[in-house]
């Protein structure tokens, strides 16, 4: 999953998370993140997911973005990096990964190391007798 951070605008100290992909940023409301800020177009990026390049940004034609202080149209993007599009900046974040509940394995190799004890003593009660 990635998190968007934002910087800077309107919507300061606010953060979304995109869990599906082309993730859309921009003034239209049909967008996954809307951001209304001067100089964003209503399409104005996108997040997508390229499984040999990772995460990319691809901007709409002619509109002005800059990874990291360089102008680009696309790239590929890396954690951390600060987005500058119109006069908001986000910011770029892999977000936390939540870890799935092991309960129901953990109980089921207990139960598993509880019958293979229960089956050597059985097997020694047999062989004693």
């Amino acid at each position: 999953m990635v998190q968007v951070n934002i910087l800077s605008g309107k919507k300061a100290g606010a953060q979304s998370v995109a869990r599906r992909f082309p993730f859309r940023i921009g003034r239209a409301p049909g967008n996954d993140l809307q951001i209304d800020d001067d100089g964003i177009w209503d399409q104005h990026l996108s997040f997508e997911l390229n499984r040999q390049k990772g995460f990319t940004l691809a901007t709409a034609p002619n509109a002005l973005t800059a990874v990291n202080g360089v102008p680009v149209q696309t790239v590929v993007l890396r954690n951390g990096d600060i987005i500058t599009i119109g006069s908001a900046r986000i910011q770029f974040w892999l977000a936390a990964v939540r870890q799935r509940g092991l309960r129901l394995r953990e109980a089921f190799v207990w139960g598993l190391l509880a019958a293979v004890t229960a089956g050597q003593f059985g097997l020694i009660y047999w062989l004693l007798r």
